[in-house]
């Protein structure tokens, strides 16, 4: 690459100027007090670490996102990571390992062997939270409330929350008796909602007809809250375990709707994103100026057991990159004081105490006179003057 080049990033990825800095690190501190406010704890998991705690349980997706190298310490495979949800359950199962309720949250870098999608970055910051050691439904409720707290904080507009559950498929997978392979294929051809597939697919694999028109009507279920009552009278005569998932996401929704009131609401009962690991609701939540999810969670109860303890986990997580595009919020840069460059003790004095005040004061390095510098240049409004023996700001 030649001196004239060196400047090239590779694609995905970027620098961070000033503007968009501010507004990232404004809107960073501003969510993660959020979260702290509502019991959550920071942590920061290490940026890189041995490959088969990175991928416990991960999609295949997640593993060609991951950047591998080897350790020339101990000579393993390590792996940057891609995802920091598998970092904070490794947390609570053994480094913090208490009983009870956990509350963890983090917002940091990962990194990504390509985009996730178009002019999507290679290095997101990942901002969430999860909650470890309850089994109930208010565990759901509290994340997903805070989910939508957080988009709000955020400025994001016209937020729709779609909700699923994984649980209701996995239970009619189980009660069809499918094998590993048939089970992969209806997965794959639900995740591309080819509908005629799906339906030769189950009159070739399932004999019981009562189950197989239960999995024609799931893969069916979405659109607005009327599904959910569609969703019952579908699953009347269906087994107590289907049944039961069912009426967990009538709770849930419930709960959300006592804690937000008014909310933008639509189901997708074949959603199966994170079917590796998720094993109950899945959520996400979706704004017209954004193709993907702008934000997603879910239920992962087992994802600890690999770490030596399995427990009861709910999350979301987002990009704080996402968050600053689509944001409608202002976030103006403070404007400072520019002081003139002095040794003087006077002067000294005034611009730490300015300092001490919360201002934001600027030294114009050199013999200029800062009166006749045009102070908006240097992202200031007021000047530092020295009047008789004492420093004023005009």
């Amino acid at each position: 690459m030649t001196s004239v080049k060196r400047w090239l990033l590779p694609d995905g990825v970027e620098d961070i100027l000033p503007s968009e800095a501010h507004k990232l690190e404004s809107l960073r501190r501003e969510l993660l007090d959020l979260f702290e406010s509502w019991g959550y704890e920071l942590v920061i998991p290490p940026l890189i670490e041995f490959l088969d705690s990175l991928l416990v349980g991960a999609s295949e997706g997640l593993d060609l996102h991951t950047f591998k190298v080897t350790d020339q310490v101990s000579g393993k495979m390590m792996g940057i990571r891609a995802d920091l949800t598998l970092q904070a359950a490794r947390i609570d199962a053994h480094s913090l390992n208490r009983e009870g309720e956990v509350r963890l949250c983090y917002a940091d870098n990962v990194l990504h062997t390509r985009p996730r999608g178009i002019m999507t970055s290679r290095v997101p910051i990942r901002l969430g939270a999860e909650l470890y050691g309850h089994a109930s439904t208010a565990a759901d409720v509290e994340l997903i409330c805070l989910m939508a707290q957080t988009l709000r904080s955020a400025g994001i507009p016209g937020v729709q929350i779609v909700l699923g559950h994984v649980g209701i498929f996995k239970a009619l997978v189980s009660e069809a008796r499918l094998n590993a392979e048939a089970e992969s294929q209806l997965f794959e051809a639900v995740q591309r909602k080819a509908y005629d597939e799906i339906d030769l697919l189950l009159d070739n694999k399932v004999q019981d007809s009562a189950l197989k028109q239960q999995f024609k009507e799931l893969i069916r279920l979405s659109g607005d809250e009327s599904v959910l009552a569609r969703a019952q009278e579908a699953f009347a005569a269906a087994s107590a375990a289907v049944t039961a998932e069912l009426n967990e996401l009538s709770d849930i929704v419930r709960g959300v709707k006592r804690r937000l009131g008014e909310l933008d609401l639509h189901f997708d009962l074949c959603e199966l994103r994170g079917y590796e690991y998720h094993t109950g609701i899945v959520f996400a939540a979706y704004t017209n100026e954004y193709g993907r999810a702008v934000a997603k969670g879910g239920r992962y109860d087992q994802l600890g057991r690999a770490f030596g303890r399995a427990r009861p986990a709910s999350g979301f997580d987002t990009d704080l990159k996402v968050l600053a595009q689509l944001s409608e919020r202002a976030f103006t840069r403070p404007r400072g004081i520019l002081a003139p460059d002095s040794d003087e003790p006077s002067l000294t004095l005034k611009v730490s105490d300015l300092r001490s005040q919360g201002e934001k004061v600027v030294t114009l390095l050199g013999t200029e006179d800062v009166a006749n510098v045009d102070v908006s240049t240097m992202h200031c409004d007021r000047r530092l003057i020295k009047r008789g023996a004492a420093w004023m700001v005009e």
